[in-house]
């Protein structure tokens, strides 16, 4: 097993969970909780493939990425009380599975031929797109547009690695420092309550 389909699997099975769980709170039964853990945790890949004409996606071709989300689910129906209690532990589970996510679309994104801006802007919409269609099914807000650092973290991993793919450094050590920057600034974010520029003042029509 390749260190991509490593860090992507990992980044479905803890998206999956967090989608799982915003399905528990809105009162979903076991099917809908299984459907959003599988679009939390393969809706960013899926949005990937597609347009960067990796078809069918992954997700399609590999049982492992229908596997993963499926547990991933099934675990938090059963134990939603403990994970419940546990909120700080799944906003870290989230913060690392955005920075894999961001590694894997910027790198997969390369190896099927796209650009350095293009490439990390994959990157980027791997690891946000998955959050923005469960917070579209649960009638939420997506939480890369309420002033949370998300959507920036992302970007600015997916760039480090696609940076450092076009240098003589081992992938492992690319993935790992653009990974590290993503998560690493997105758990900051989270601990000191950095929040992105609104506007303010009334909205003219």
């Amino acid at each position: 097993m390749s260190i991509l389909t490593v860090f992507d699997l990992a980044g479905v099975f803890v998206f999956a969970i967090s989608g799982a769980l915003v399905a528990i709170r809105k009162g979903l039964d076991v099917f809908g909780v299984l459907v959003l853990a599988g679009v939390t945790g393969l809706g960013g890949g899926f949005i990937r493939d597609v347009l960067i004409d990796a078809t069918p996606p992954a997700a399609l071709t590999d049982w492992r990425y229908l596997v993963a989300p499926v547990v991933a689910g099934l675990l938090a129906f059963r134990f939603h009380p403990a994970l419940g209690r546990m909120e700080r532990s799944v906003n870290l589970l989230d913060a690392f599975g955005l920075g894999l996510f961001c590694v894997t679309g910027a790198l997969k994104s390369l190896d099927y031929g796209l650009g350095v801006l293009p490439a990390a802007l994959m990157g980027m919409v791997t690891g946000i797109g998955g959050g923005m269609l469960r917070d579209v099914l649960a009638s939420r807000v997506p939480t890369v547009f309420r002033g949370e650092l998300y959507g920036t973290p992302a970007l600015a991993g997916a760039v480090l690695v696609v940076a450092g793919a076009h240098t003589d450094l081992p992938t492992l050590l690319v993935a790992l420092a653009g990974g590290t920057l993503c998560t690493g600034w997105r758990l900051l974010a989270i601990w000191r309550h950095w929040q992105a520029p609104v506007a303010t003042g009334p909205a003219s029509v």
